[in-house]
């Protein structure tokens, strides 16, 4: 099914609900309201809004200061800044320093696929997970990111979440599943190799497992919403019954999950792992999808990877 709200709404959404009953609740925006879909929030809670300008660096302080007064803020924009030009803020402010901030980082990866480099986010999860302290999370969906809104709110930590700009497929068909921090979820059983995604590319994967089963391959197929702290033991696991895996991710193939599943079996139990992501390159301009598609992490791309991979 085709959403046809993006997550960034669905985010913003849960957090006008949640702000009507939590006055403590705060969101810091750089001139983005209309990006992040903070109109609403904005017009109906005023007094829970700040708007600092194209200001990022400014916007992490203002949170960080605010949650040290007790509010609980979400820092909102696009990703490509906050991980970039606030990034020393980001770690001193909120990593370093602990101040319970969550920053949602909208339009991630290469969702501005138009715009070229500077407007990609292909580096976040890399720098972020260095960060003492810092959580990072890529929902998959609408629904995944309703529930990560949910628990938010009640989340000490400092927390980066990167989510796209485009309404993207359900992965999860309704709110029935388990959702937790730190805790991966299975969405299809095999043991001839395992796919791994995290955010968009976790919708890919399932589509790439149906048609190798089609060919009469089982893949298991995890959803590795949380990059820090990763479900190292579903990776175990992944390696033991499964032999072989094949990481997704809308992300540079240096330090992101791929690099976090390669680091995690080759120190528990070793096995052929393929790293799907942006090679070294400056990436294409063209529609996220297109760009999918030309580096091989659509499902088209990870079937054929897979195919390879299993048969050799």
């Amino acid at each position: 099914m085709k959403q046809t709200i993006p997550c960034r709404q669905s985010f913003t959404d849960t957090l006008l609900e949640l702000g009507r009953k939590d006055k403590d609740i705060v969101v810091v925006t750089s001139d983005a309201r209309g990006s992040v879909t903070l109109s609403d929030f904005a017009k109906e809670l005023p007094e829970q809004f700040v708007e600092v300008g194209i200001a990022e660096q400014n916007a992490v302080g203002v949170g960080a200061g605010l949650s040290m007064a007790g509010k609980k803020v979400f820092v909102c924009g696009p990703a490509c800044f906050y991980v970039a030009r606030s990034l020393e803020q980001v770690k001193v402010d909120l990593a370093y320093s602990q101040n319970n901030v969550k920053i949602l980082g909208v339009s991630g990866g290469v969702s501005y696929g138009a715009l070229g480099a500077t407007h990609h986010s292909l580096h976040d999860i890399a720098v972020l997970r260095t960060f003492p302290g810092m959580q990072v999370v890529l929902p998959c969906d609408v629904r995944q990111t309703r529930k990560l809104a949910e628990q938010l709110v009640d989340n000490d930590h400092p927390v980066y979440v990167r989510v796209g700009r485009n309404a993207v497929p359900d992965v999860y068909p309704d709110d029935t599943f388990d959702f937790r921090i730190g805790k991966s979820n299975r969405l299809a059983d095999g043991n001839d190799l395992t796919l791994i995604g995290a955010g968009e590319t976790v919708y890919h994967c399932c589509e790439a497992a149906g048609r190798l089963r089609e060919q009469g391959i089982n893949a298991r197929v995890i959803d590795m919403h949380t990059l820090k702290p990763a479900d190292t033991g579903a990776i175990i696991e992944a390696a033991r019954e499964t032999g072989k895996i094949i990481t997704v991710e809308e992300h540079s193939v240096f330090g992101g999950l791929g690099a976090i599943v390669a680091e995690t079996v080759v120190q528990n139990h070793p096995v052929p792992v393929r790293i799907l992501g942006i090679p070294d390159e400056n990436v294409i301009h063209g529609k996220p999808l297109e760009i999918f598609r030309y580096y091989g992490i659509d499902a088209e791309g990870i079937y054929r990877t897979a195919i390879e991979f299993y048969r050799s």
